[in-house]
């Protein structure tokens, strides 16, 4: 045996050894990805992970880096499959005029559909006696979720594990709540506003407005969590109080795109995660590319969850491609428009990052969703966006903000529009600097954000939870956190004092005035 054979044995030994044990209870969707890779990762350094999914799934697949174990749900695949019908129907239906003024109603309806089917499998998850006796004898070290579906923070409570949470964010900024970072809307604009952090007074009163309904909206959509948790829990409980407990939020923002803002200390951005090193193209992608010659390549994805467009949408877009010279690699898995130029190769699945990070990408057609912005971002490739639910207008808007790309509305746009958006982001200069500065910023760091996402789950796994980065705020009333109490004292010291000045005053003056006035006796004779 080598001298290195024993140190290397040794280290082996000891990686193993110090690795923890680790359970996952995801999102299903494109919300994985960002959970997938923490999983591999930690997986690959020597940890136990066990990943608990429903038996109907989109996007969730087993890895040789954790193990899967899968409950029943009362739902089909067909019912799950038309489900993301209804989300590629609804997000490419051109409305009526009556339908324009309730699109925000319509998507509100939709997010409840969605959040009602997840719901049902979080029923089957928490009501399912063997699996949470299983996980109850399996011992982990702690519980890793998305909280926008939150089984996980309750099976969190009801296991007694210390908890990281791992997201993008509430559509109505619970987040900051349950964490008590501070949220002015005088400049933290809030989702579906599109605003900026620069807002006239127009803007902040819908702002203002937005803001105190935002209690609404998480009621009406978490609301049912509270009756189960209370159900599972056997007391009373309170979502944003059952969301708060997490010893560590992984959050995937980066202030180099998203608007600063107050946070509290366990909250940790890992904007950017998903943006890797890039690989070596297979065979068949880097004679693509090669074959684009000087031009070089545009990659367009609308995300994991698109996976048709209506034809007449998809031949308009097909003849704007037709119109650059660069090579277009679309991932695309309906039917063919019959109008598809010689340049534009129709891929079932493309390596989105190695092909942005290659010298020939010259634009990126993109949903607007986070994981896709973070890698243009990270490769330094301006963008055309086209969101078409959910946060994806708000991101779009802040990198079209900031010169980096042009957004179209996906429902109006015409052929000429998206070809002229195409032409601006790869022929105007601009766009390619801005894009540049961006990348630059955001990879100046001292960390990668995946590394820096493990060590703190790993972190709450050593330390069962990280209670001094939790803010006192959690301890606190309603009355106590906004100090009305004390306002009431000290109103009550100021009004007692108040009046015995005031009596003292006019006691004083009565008896001063009372001499004054006091008649003298009459001389006697």
């Amino acid at each position: 045996m080598t001298p290195q054979g024993p140190l290397l044995f040794l280290f082996l030994f000891w990686s193993t050894a110090e690795g923890g044990k680790l359970l996952v209870v995801p999102q299903d969707g494109s919300h994985w990805l960002s959970i997938k890779a923490i999983a591999e990762e930690l997986g690959q350094r020597g940890n136990e992970i066990v990943v608990i999914i429903p038996e109907i799934t989109f996007l969730i697949q087993p890895s040789r880096h954790y193990t899967l174990k899968t409950y029943p749900v009362p739902y089909t695949q067909e019912h799950l499959n038309d489900q993301l019908k209804d989300i590629n129907a609804f997000s490419f239906d051109e409305p009526s005029l009556i339908e324009q003024f309730l699109a925000g109603t319509k998507e509100y309806n939709m997010l409840v559909c969605h959040v009602s089917l997840l719901f049902q499998g979080c029923m089957s998850l928490l009501q399912n006696k063997d699996v949470i006796r299983y996980l109850e004898e399996s011992h982990f070290d702690a519980l890793l979720t998305d909280p926008a579906l939150p089984c996980g923070v309750i099976l969190a409570v009801r296991l007694k594990l210390p908890l990281v949470q791992v997201f993008r964010g509430y559509p109505c900024s619970l987040e900051h709540k349950a964490s008590y970072s501070p949220s002015p809307p005088s400049y933290v604009p809030r989702c579906y506003t599109s605003y900026s952090d620069h807002m006239n007074f127009g803007e902040r009163v819908r702002n203002f407005i937005a803001s105190h309904l935002e209690h609404l909206a998480i009621y009406s959509i978490y609301g049912q969590y509270e009756l189960l948790a209370e159900e599972v829990l056997h007391k009373e409980v309170d979502i944003m109080e059952l969301i708060g407990r997490a010893s560590i939020w992984l959050v995937r923002y980066d202030f180099v795109f998203e608007h600063p803002r107050p946070v509290m200390p366990n909250l940790v951005f890992i904007g950017g995660l998903n943006c890797k090193q890039r690989k070596t193209l297979n065979e068949e992608f880097q004679k693509l590319v090669d074959d684009s010659g000087e031009h070089g390549i545009v990659v367009f994805s609308l995300g994991s969850m698109v996976s048709e467009i209506p034809m007449k949408k998809a031949m308009a877009i097909a003849e704007a491609l037709g119109t650059v010279p660069q090579t277009v690699l679309w991932r695309y898995t309906g039917q063919a428009p019959p109008n598809l130029a010689a340049n534009t190769k129709l891929i079932k699945w493309l390596p989105q990052n190695d092909l942005l990070a290659h010298p020939k990408a010259r634009a990126f057609i993109t949903h607007a969703g986070s994981h896709g912005i973070y890698e243009g971002i990270c490769n330094a490739v301006p963008m055309v966006l086209l969101p078409l639910f959910g946060d994806q207008m708000d991101n779009a808007k802040r990198i079209e903000s900031r010169g980096a790309g042009v957004t179209l509305n996906v429902l109006q746009m015409t052929a000429q529009d998206l070809s002229n958006a195409l032409k601006t982001v790869i022929n105007d200069p601009s766009y390619k600097e801005n894009i540049s500065r961006l990348s630059a910023l955001h990879l100046d760091r001292p960390i990668h954000p995946l590394d820096l996402a493990v060590h703190w789950v790993e972190f709450v796994m050593r330390h069962k939870g990280a209670p001094h980065l939790r803010p006192a705020a959690h301890d606190l009333n309603w009355i106590q956190y906004h100090s009305l109490d004390v306002i009431a004292f000290l109103l009550a010291v100021v009004s007692v004092t108040l009046f015995i000045v005031i009596k003292c005053c006019c006691f004083c003056g009565r008896k001063c005035c009372g001499q004054k006035r006091r008649p003298q006796k009459s001389k006697t004779h």
